[in-house]
């Protein structure tokens, strides 16, 4: 009897037990799913917001769809150049579409890859480009910026416009304007202006593009293969990208790269931010295909205005100048430290030009750490100020020179408009002559007395002094330092070296082997370097 009460407990004991833990269990349930619906409910209103975004993105289109056209020219590409392009096709690709190949057949599928873009041009030397060029058709995209009754001025790029025998230019409602006429286009900038007459235009509105973050909204307008009044959307993927390869040595990149789809036909067509004012000028990709794949590249307003100005007053663009050869300091840290600079930002000074306004003023070895008061950071700023200011106008600098900041005024002169023209007024006169080779195998380097045969191979010019680099080890700390055979190096450290067997002895100094400053000159130009062997070299 017993243990019959006792089992009969244990069995209400357990049911009991079974019965708390299902009525837990849909407890947590019932418990889970009203979180879920709370969590709908919430979300649901949450993407009522989400109208407003839509909201902003067709208010922008209402505001900057009258502003923006299509732009048809037709150009004639000569010589050599009608086989070349001002691009790596490999890799960073102007989107300007609908180039016609010789024979003036327009290329198939238009709509499709990169078959109708320039890339696909006859090759240099390719025998189907003739001598006297062939013509050259195209579409791309501008923007409306200024109205003076009846005319109005577009901004576009040099790429589009510039060196267009005959331009068309299509409004947003369709209006054809074929009498559109070349204000004046400024290659360095990639950017254009375009005059048409027309009756009810519409400008933009211009931007601060020095308010633009990382991760802002943006939108891009234009005529991506042909298909005008499109517009996409996307973020500030980076700000003042600079050395892309886009526009050459002589070029002034400062691009805002944006994640928005811009395709070939975009080119000049404006980038927007959310309150509809223009925050640049799209401008190329970077892409193997042709096609957009995440990396696009446009003009910021603030330098697209100063360019615009100048192209509209005066047809070209006026810079100022100082005639000089710079690098970052934050590029080489251990060289700015060779010249006892502690500091963070700046621009050191490579090489100065005979005969040019920094000529006597500025010295090789120079740091600008400030122009009138303003800190100087790096020389895409220090290029930016100096084109922008007119040329006569004196300029305060602050220099790091011989451990100490000095005051300098220089008086800005004109920028010529071939820079590479000054090669031949590079810094002071190489003086010097050929004698018998001496080797140094320290650093990695094989130098040796430049011949006259060696001085014409390398264009060094006529009388070199020094020691020039004939050949680098891999993994060495030469080639570590950027340093290449055909580089002369004149001074180690602040010794001048006439000849390999100085350098080589300067070279094996004890100091020297902790690291050391090196002026090389080549067919480039003038540039320190500063060499470090590595530790397990030591």
């Amino acid at each position: 009897m017993n243990r019959t009460r006792k089992s009969m407990a244990a069995i209400l004991v357990t049911g009991g037990a079974v019965g708390a833990w299902f009525g837990g269990n849909v407890l947590v349930r019932n418990y889970a799913f009203a979180q879920q619906e709370h969590q709908v409910q919430t979300t649901r209103e949450e993407l009522k917001t989400v109208n407003d975004l839509s909201t902003a993105f067709r208010n922008v289109d209402k505001v900057l769809e009258p502003s923006v056209v299509q732009i048809q020219v037709r150009k004639t590409i000569k010589g050599a150049a009608a086989g070349q392009l001002p691009f790596d096709d490999n890799m960073l690709r102007k989107f300007f579409r609908g180039a016609v190949p010789p024979g003036g057949q327009q290329a198939p599928n238009p709509g499709k890859g990169d078959e109708n873009g320039p890339d696909d041009e006859a090759a240099p030397g390719d025998p189907a480009a003739p001598p006297d060029g062939f013509e050259q058709v195209g579409t791309g995209s501008g923007v409306i910026m200024e109205v003076d009754g009846s005319t109005g001025y577009i901004l576009t790029n040099n790429h589009v416009a510039g060196g267009a025998s005959e331009i068309v230019v299509t409004l947003s409602n369709g209006t054809r304007i074929e009498n559109a006429k070349l204000v004046g286009a400024d290659p360095k900038s990639d950017l254009a202006v375009v005059k048409i007459h027309a009756d009810h235009l519409i400008p933009a509105k211009w931007g601060d593009s020095s308010t633009l973050q990382k991760g802002d909204w943006i939108l891009a307008f234009g005529s991506p293969f042909g298909y005008v009044g499109s517009m996409t959307h996307g973020i500030i993927s980076a700000l003042d990208r600079s050395d892309v390869g886009i526009l050459g040595r002589q070029g002034y990149e400062d691009f805002i790269q944006v994640d928005a789809p811009i395709n070939p036909g975009n080119s000049g067509g404006p980038l927007v931010d959310l309150h509809g004012n223009v925050m640049g000028i799209n401008t190329a990709i970077a892409s193997r295909s042709g096609a957009f794949s995440g990396i696009g590249f446009a003009i910021p307003s603030n330098e697209a205005k100063f360019v615009y100005s100048a192209l509209k007053s005066q047809g070209k663009v006026t810079r100022g100048w100082l005639g000089v050869g710079i690098v970052d300091v934050n590029r080489d840290p251990n060289l700015a430290k060779s010249f006892g600079y502690k500091g963070d930002g700046g621009v050191l000074v490579q090489e100065t030009f005979a005969n040019t306004p920094a000529s006597g003023k500025l010295q090789n070895g120079d740091i600008i750490t400030q122009i009138d008061g303003k800190p100087v950071s790096n020389t895409v700023q220090l290029r930016n100020v100096i084109a922008a200011t007119p040329p006569n106008t004196d300029l305060q600098m602050n220099v790091f020179r011989n451990g100490k900041e000095e005051p300098v005024t220089v008086k800005l002169g004109e920028q010529p408009l071939d820079l590479t023209a000054m090669e031949g007024a590079r810094g002071p006169a190489r003086n010097g002559g050929a004698g018998a080779t001496a080797y140094s195998q320290a650093m990695g380097m094989t130098l040796a007395n430049p011949t006259d045969e060696q001085a014409q191979k390398f264009n060094l010019g006529e009388n070199s002094k020094g020691a020039l680099v004939l050949r680098v080890q891999p993994k060495s700390a030469a080639e570590r330092a950027g340093l290449r055979p055909g580089d002369l190096i004149s001074r180690v450290g602040n010794a001048v070296v006439h000849n390999a067997t100085e350098a080589s002895q300067a070279l094996n100094k004890p100091n020297a082997k902790k690291g050391v400053r090196l002026y090389i000159t080549s067919p480039e130009g003038s540039r320190f370097v500063f060499i470090e062997p590595h530790k397990s070299q030591q």
